[in-house]
């Protein structure tokens, strides 16, 4: 009997270590991922010192209702996120299933609004490399040039996410996620607040700084 405890005692610690190695990992991923775009905002923070009247004129063309209601979007799927690890750790498996679900839904909302945005800049021959942007002012530019290089990559962002939230969806259907075993879904957490906080900063850079 007291052999089987020490067996089991080991098990508990190994799998320990391995919920904390996977952690520890996450974190080392998700600081280069702020150290990459914290480079961007660093970038745009410096051309917009050097151009402010140039980006107050092509920031008034944004719509701030788009951006706004992306944000709205994302700030609820960080909530149903979160609320999908803590169902999952009281053995909730399904409402679990059912706010991650939703969560998953929320980022493919917010593809589609940022898709009719982008479809609605480029019908208007505002995107990299037409006439109309290239006979601007530089700092005009520069301005649309950073627009599509940074809510860009946060959309790969938002892409890669979905990604790994359906796996995540599949893997506790088939309960190799689990109240037991949940360190895959709260890493996943992790990545998916990073992506939603990161638009936090994009929003009022791009949409509401004028």
């Amino acid at each position: 009997m007291n052999e089987t405890v020490e067996v089991d005692d080991v098990v508990v610690s190994a799998h320990h270590k391995d919920d904390e190695g996977a952690k520890i990992g996450m974190w080392l991923f998700l600081l280069t991922e702020l150290l990459l775009f914290g480079g961007l905002f660093v970038i745009y923070g410096v051309y917009r010192f050097m151009n402010s009247d140039a980006f107050h004129i092509a920031a008034i063309e944004l719509n701030t209702t788009i951006g706004a209601f992306n944000t709205i979007i994302l700030l609820t799927s960080s909530l149903t996120m979160a609320m999908s690890i803590t169902a999952l750790r009281k053995g909730q498996k399904y409402f679990s299933l059912l706010l991650l679900g939703t969560t998953i839904f929320f980022a493919f909302v917010f593809l589609v609004n940022k898709y009719f945005e982008w479809a609605a800049k480029f019908h208007h021959g505002t995107f990299p490399g037409s006439d109309d942007l290239t006979s601007r002012p530089p700092g005009e530019v520069l301005y649309f040039g950073l627009y599509y290089t940074m809510t860009g990559l946060h959309g790969l962002h938002v892409i890669v996410g979905i990604v790994i939230l359906t796996i995540i969806f599949i893997l506790v259907v088939k309960d190799k996620v689990n109240k037991d075993n949940f360190i895959k879904l709260e890493n996943s957490g992790l990545y998916w607040h990073l992506v939603d906080i990161i638009w936090i900063f994009l929003f009022p850079l791009f949409y509401l700084i004028k």
